[in-house]
């Protein structure tokens, strides 16, 4: 079956998104691995990967790292290897004293021997692939997709796909932006998290359904299905003295950071409210996890969201006590020291929470 064929075929559709967070998409790798597992004894496949699952797979940023992995046919297993390696020499040395903290040129090497000279509509990808990026130029949010109908897919299929993922990974002062050649133009890209899309299983629902894109996916709890993975979360709380003497420098390493909590919270809320989530999460204390609040009455899709709290409490909770007084230094994004901690979260914080009966039957493999 071509691509093509799959994505446009009917049938229940089932979409993995994958939030951004530097070096702590080590610890989404660990709930892939168990899902993956989760799923070849579901199935009763033990060669299943995730991209014979999932009809299209979605990622922000580090999350577009593991996606491209996933998208190509890598186990869960050997996209966590890669992105080891790639992530203790992203993170390993300053390059552009004012301009970057890394060296950008180590995250090239690294994706150019993970995806050699793919393009992001090369026949190789087994299914659906939505890197999301940011235009800095233009201050426009790209989802780019590797649907054959999609609307700008002329001009997005032949880019190499090392330098489509290398774009949404361009954390600005982490690392240079990436100038990418769409269509005879040239655009300058950056990290997707700078939007409201570092958490993109919102941006990946409207991708699927809208119909300026190609997807055109049925809503419904039985025909769409969108698991999510965090890459870790905490309660934000601050003293009254700090903020009350904060300088502007202070204020403006502070305001980005508040801004896509809330911007994920936001998503959080909007996926449960058009859904009924049997991992609801608790949004505030007004609206709780809500509870009997479906938007129209009929849920949209069937929706599932996994992440891992970097408390010291919760730490505790997953058997790892030994991780538990460095809570807060796990929560770095660009520690490559913690990448095999965050990894062992993952994979304690999978077996807490990711369960069979979460996944309806409706949308088991034929």
């Amino acid at each position: 079956m071509s691509l093509r064929d799959r994505l446009t075929s009917p049938g229940p559709k089932r979409i993995l998104a994958l939030d951004g967070g530097g070096i702590r998409g080590a610890l989404a790798a660990g709930y892939l691995q168990h899902i993956e597992g989760l799923l070849r004894k579901r199935m009763n496949r033990p060669g299943l990967v995730l991209a014979d699952y999932f009809d299209l797979i979605g990622g922000t940023s580090t999350g577009a790292i593991i996606a491209g992995g996933l998208a190509i046919g890598m186990t869960a297993e050997e996209v966590t290897r890669a992105y080891l390696r790639l992530g203790r020499a992203a993170f390993r040395k300053v390059l552009l004293p004012f301009k970057a903290r890394f060296d950008g040129e180590a995250v090239r090497k690294q994706l150019e021997s993970i995806f050699g000279d793919r393009t992001l509509g090369d026949a190789s990808l087994r299914t659906g692939l939505c890197v999301v990026a940011k235009r800095a130029d233009t201050g426009s949010v790209w989802p780019l997709i590797n649907h054959p109908d999609g609307a700008y897919y002329p001009q997005n299929a032949p880019m190499p796909l090392r330098d489509v993922i290398r774009a949404s990974t361009a954390a600005p002062t982490y690392f240079v932006p990436e100038t990418l050649d769409v269509g005879g133009e040239l655009g300058a890209f950056v990290d997707g998290g700078v939007s409201m899309a570092n958490n993109p299983a919102l941006q990946l629902f409207l991708v699927a359904t809208l119909k300026g894109f190609p997807f055109h996916w049925p809503t419904g709890e039985d025909r769409l299905l969108i698991v999510s993975i965090g890459t870790g979360y905490w309660k934000y709380q601050r003293k009254i003295e700090k903020i009350e003497d904060g300088s502007l420098l202070q204020w403006a390493a502070e305001v980005p950071t508040m801004l896509m909590d809330d911007a994920n919270w936001q998503n959080q809320l909007l996926l449960q409210y058009l859904s009924r989530s049997p991992t609801a999460y608790r949004i505030d204390g007004e609206v709780g996890e809500l509870q009997g609040d479906v938007l129209g009455g009929i849920p949209q899709l069937s929706y599932l969201r996994y992440n891992a709290a970097l408390e010291s409490g919760a730490l505790v909770s997953m058997g790892l006590p030994e991780l538990a007084a460095e809570a807060e230094d796990l929560r770095e994004m660009s520690d490559a020291d913690n990448v095999e901690k965050l990894l062992e979260i993952g994979r304690a914080a999978a077996r807490q929470q990711v369960f069979d009966a979460h996944f309806p039957a409706a949308f088991n493999l034929p």
